[in-house]
């Protein structure tokens, strides 16, 4: 890494926001990094209200959604872990750092007012494939569609 610009306070530092530290999904920024360590990163843009360059870690390392979504189709039946709930459906890990979601009206056969009705964190389960957009890197998942054999 070169030194790069000079930061107001701290020269040569550059800055990583979260959603540019890792293409999986992490609870902290430890996670992922330690204070201290060096790191070699892509420059994204140089902030001159703040004086400091913008960086990423993640696009150092190979994109795992679109190595994924090369290789599956759209009625395909794989099997995740769930790994968040949220209000409108839950997020399933299908591949390592790949995750998609199942909507609440694809979570179960009848309809369900929560996911926790129909899932839990840590909980596996089938899915089937509906839709893939490699551009946005979302995946969109159905428990409801997968055959009742594979649950």
């Amino acid at each position: 890494m070169d030194e790069g610009p000079g930061h107001p306070v701290f020269p040569g530092v550059g800055f990583i926001t979260y959603a540019e530290l890792s293409w999986g999904r992490f609870e902290a920024a430890s996670d992922v990094v330690r204070v201290g360590q060096r790191v070699s990163c892509e420059f994204l843009v140089f902030d001159t209200t703040n004086g400091e360059a913008r960086l990423s870690l993640k696009t150092m390392r190979p994109d795992p959604f679109q190595a994924f979504s090369s290789g599956v189709r759209e009625g395909q039946v794989l099997h995740g872990r769930v790994t968040e709930l949220v209000p409108f459906g839950a997020f399933v890990e299908v591949a390592d750092g790949v995750e998609g979601l199942v909507r609440l009206r694809e979570l179960a056969e009848v309809p369900v007012r929560a996911p926790e009705e129909a899932v839990r964190v840590g909980g596996e389960l089938a899915v089937v494939v509906v839709q893939i957009d490699r551009e946005r890197r979302r995946l969109l998942l159905s428990r409801r569609q997968a055959p009742t054999g594979s649950r």
